[in-house]
């Protein structure tokens, strides 16, 4: 399993400012998501809005490995998003795909 590519998942919490209108935070991180779908190396990008929170926004990231997410924040579109500061970042976690054939394979 040595040198085999694991997919990287990436599960992060972000909160659209008291500031910024709901709408125009809902907006960008949609088209964040748009943006993000069309890197290569990302396979999934897809936010979900909290029910008790509409402010709060979960977004679920697949990457075909770690270089592709860190290509990821290399991206002009991240850097847009990143520098409009609409957003704060609650929390993020990565994880990596429980199967047969990653098992062991992070290590």
């Amino acid at each position: 399993m040595k040198n085999q590519q694991v997919k990287l998942s990436v599960t992060a919490e972000i909160r659209i400012k008291e500031e910024v209108a709901l709408a125009e935070g809902i907006s960008a991180i949609q088209q964040f998501c748009v943006d993000m779908n069309s890197e290569i190396g990302c396979d999934l990008a897809v936010a979900h809005q909290s029910k008790d929170d509409p402010r709060n926004i979960i977004l679920w990231e697949v990457y075909k490995d770690q270089e592709a997410f860190q290509a990821h924040f290399e991206a002009a579109h991240t850097q847009a998003f990143f520098e409009k500061g609409i957003t704060e970042l609650n929390w993020a976690s990565e994880s990596y795909p429980l199967d047969k054939q990653a098992v062991g394979a992070v290590a």
